[in-house]
């Protein structure tokens, strides 16, 4: 499917992995705050972040990717109008190891009873 796949994103690194997964959802059902606002969105991202954390700890690599061509995966996956592709993740052993990555001490991040 490389081909039905180059549409989608200007680089091809992605269609290397044996799978990609698209997270989808169905605006007209998100749950919403009684202030309105939707929690599509967070929703997505809480399952994708699950599938993430679940792959790395199988030693499968990811990258959560939201910067792809939506019509395109829309069309390629022949999605109902009312389903909309959010995100997207390679899925597949990676063919390198990353190294330690450096990380912000957690006085930068983290604010403790006032800012």
């Amino acid at each position: 499917m490389e081909e039905e796949l180059k549409p989608i994103h200007h680089r091809q690194w992605f269609v290397q992995a044996p799978l990609l997964i698209f997270a989808c959802g169905i605006p007209a059902q998100a749950w919403r705050h009684s202030n309105g606002k939707s929690y599509l969105d967070v929703d997505i991202a809480i399952v994708m972040d699950h599938l993430t954390l679940a792959a790395a700890n199988l030693g499968l690599g990811t990258c959560w990717m939201a910067s792809f061509d939506f019509q395109a995966v829309s069309k390629l996956l022949d999605l109902p109008k009312d389903v909309e592709p959010l995100v997207m993740t390679p899925l597949g052993y990676p063919a390198d190891q990353p190294g330690i990555k450096e990380r912000k001490p957690l006085t930068e991040l983290v604010r403790y009873e006032k800012w």
